[in-house]
């Protein structure tokens, strides 16, 4: 068999990779693909500036700079209806004090609920929570305001530095902490009230239906309700779910229902028993001790 010219195989390759195939990679780069270490460096700047920088000079520098990029981000991407770049670039930045404004009320809800924490500024430079969600509320600004692509891109750069994956659709009141925090999922239909606590390993999530392209645009995610804590391992799924006002969900709970204002769910604890060697019949350990 006479062996197969390189040039040959290079160039065959080169057509097939170019071809105008309508598969969903080639529909994904239609629709934008921003380079993510872009991106990266574009929040954490712009996280760096919501939640350390107060220098004037500093700040009359970097909004302009950050805006600018925004901008640039944006037109890698289709932006849907008559949204502009321009327009959404001048209400994401006029939203940035609000931004602040809840995050400095989260880290306030972190050291009144965390006996471990010793200051402010241990929670804002150590907690992965506060960064998890300094990501979510800069992204949620830009998810209200219909970008596409780009607010996925930054929560998952979050997700992939803390553990934490809150989808930016996500509605989530003040006051926000989570404790730990690894292994924290939050779903995109998700509405969490305020003086909300979660622990580390909770799922706010869908169950998953056989068809889940049908269900897309529909609420899929529980609603947690004021004053609610919720402790590690729970897994609460469903868009019809409601967990009441000043509820305690414990660990390791699975729920698919709603419960009423005030309830205490836990898991009915295990049955320890301990078996000596030679002994009969195990003896069983008794919890309240």
């Amino acid at each position: 068999m006479t062996p197969e010219n390189p040039q040959e195989i290079f160039e065959r390759t080169i057509n097939e990779l170019s071809s105008g195939a309508e598969d969903a990679l080639s529909k994904a780069a239609a629709e934008g693909l921003p380079d993510r270490a872009e991106v990266v460096d574009w929040v954490e700047r712009c996280k760096r500036l919501v939640v350390e920088e107060r220098d004037r000079s500093a700040l009359r520098s970097e909004i302009p700079t950050l805006a600018d990029r925004l901008r640039r981000l944006l037109g890698q991407l289709a932006l849907r209806g008559e949204s502009s770049a321009d327009a959404v670039v001048l209400r994401f930045v006029e939203r940035l004090p609000e931004v602040r404004r809840r995050l400095a009320e989260d880290v306030e809800a972190a050291f009144e609920g965390d006996p471990a924490a010793k200051s402010f500024a241990e929670i804002v430079v150590a907690y992965p929570s506060i960064r998890a969600i300094a990501v979510y509320r800069l992204a949620h600004e830009l998810h209200i305001l219909g970008v596409p692509v780009l607010p996925r891109m930054m929560t998952e750069h979050a997700h992939d530095r803390t553990g934490i994956d809150i989808h930016p659709g996500a509605k989530i009141g003040r006051r926000f902490f989570i404790d730990h925090g690894t292994g924290v999922v939050i779903g995109e239909t998700c509405e969490i009230g305020d003086n909300v606590r979660l622990y580390q390993g909770v799922t706010l999530g869908a169950r998953s239906p056989r068809h889940g392209e049908s269900l897309r645009g529909q609420k899929r995610h529980p609603t947690i309700e004021d004053d609610v804590t919720i402790y590690a391992g729970a897994t609460i799924l469903g868009g019809e779910t409601v967990i009441g006002s000043g509820s305690v969900i414990g660990g390791n709970v699975w729920l698919m229902e709603s419960v009423p204002p005030g309830s205490k769910v836990i898991v009915e604890p295990a049955r320890h028993l301990v078996r000596q060697r030679g002994a009969g019949e195990p003896r069983q350990l008794h919890w309240d001790i």
